[in-house]
């Protein structure tokens, strides 16, 4: 009989015609670059788990946001590291905190450049928690009116998106309450809507000095286990007023990423997180792979899920690579 009609090969045979049928196409577009903003003046300590990302002074943000710029780069994400911490996490709104400081000198700079503000108090409070501790636990409501709070302050610095990572129930509607009531009619809110309670945050919480001082976060954050709970709290934000939802990690969890994009008609947003990433750079490292195909393969597969937009600490080396 010899071989069939259709031979899939065929759209296979050289380089351009990869290129001219190829469905999921990352673009610098689609990057949103991670920074950690701690207190002091011309400070830039490299932090020693997670391979060029650095702990930077908000002195120094304003020509860090000048090169993330000058790649093409869309928007940023702060993490904050305050001086001092206690049980409510207070340094976390402070008109003069880290974060707040950070935007106003981003936006400065840059004013094109998109601000994303990460919202929970775990850097902030002494238990090393995402919300205030209460007989053991934490306190859902009460940790909800602080992040409005903090939410308010970012806002006032300038921040054009909010990014609440608490996993509180209900915290998006008290943040749009607050902005709203506030005159913050155009601040956009980016949920943390389905993040789960994951192995491979370990590089991010010693990055953030933010791992907890007892038990873990189970209790607030979802299991890996679960899908339709996914999807339910996806649904949730979208009703109190989220404009992008957030599927964390990525990698493990593609297929929450493609069900959100799926079912939602909202921008999604998906976290390629420390652990993830120094898997790669390990990996590569040790001789195992290459390290910028890899990180390619593992952007391409993320966007292929579904995702709009792709935060990762390979935004500069991906815009590098996808300039080239």
């Amino acid at each position: 009989m010899g071989f069939p009609k259709r031979r899939m090969r065929r759209l296979r045979s050289s380089d351009a015609m990869r290129k001219l049928v190829r469905q999921a196409v990352v673009t610098i577009n689609d990057l949103v670059y991670p920074l950690f903003v701690r207190s002091g003046k011309g400070l830039k300590e490299p932090i020693k788990s997670m391979d060029g990302c650095f702990h930077l002074s908000p002195d120094l943000m304003a020509a860090e946001a000048a090169t993330v710029a000058s790649l093409g780069i869309p928007a940023v994400l702060l993490f904050g590291l305050p001086d001092t911490k206690d049980e409510q996490g207070s340094a976390a709104w402070a008109e003069d905190g880290v974060v707040q400081q950070a935007t106003r000198r981003i936006k400065d700079s840059c004013p094109e450049l998109v601000v994303i503000t990460d919202l929970c108090l775990c850097a902030y409070t002494t238990t090393g928690h995402c919300g205030v501790v209460k007989q053991g636990r934490v306190d859902n409501d009460a940790t909800c009116e602080l992040l409005a709070k903090t939410a308010l302050s970012h806002a006032q610095a300038g921040a054009d998106v909010i990014a609440p990572s608490d996993m509180m129930d209900g915290r998006v509607g008290y943040i749009r309450r607050c902005l709203e009531e506030n005159g913050f009619h155009n601040t956009a809110i980016m949920s943390y809507a389905a993040k789960y309670a994951s192995a491979f945050y370990g590089p991010f919480r010693d990055a953030a000095d933010s791992a907890p001082q007892f038990g873990d976060r189970r209790g607030y954050q979802m299991d890996p286990a679960n899908s339709n709970q996914a999807m339910q709290e996806i649904e949730l934000d979208i009703e109190e007023g989220a404009d992008i939802v957030m599927v964390k990690p990525a990698l493990c969890f593609l297929d929450i990423i493609h069900r959100a994009k799926t079912r939602f008609d909202c921008p999604v947003a998906a976290y390629f997180v420390s652990g993830e990433y120094m898997m790669i750079n390990a990996a590569a490292q040790a001789g195992l792979l290459d390290k910028e195909a890899a990180m390619m393969e593992a952007l391409t597969c993320i966007k292929r899920a579904g995702a709009d937009i792709i935060i990762t600490y390979f935004a500069k080396e991906a815009a590098k690579s996808l300039g080239a």
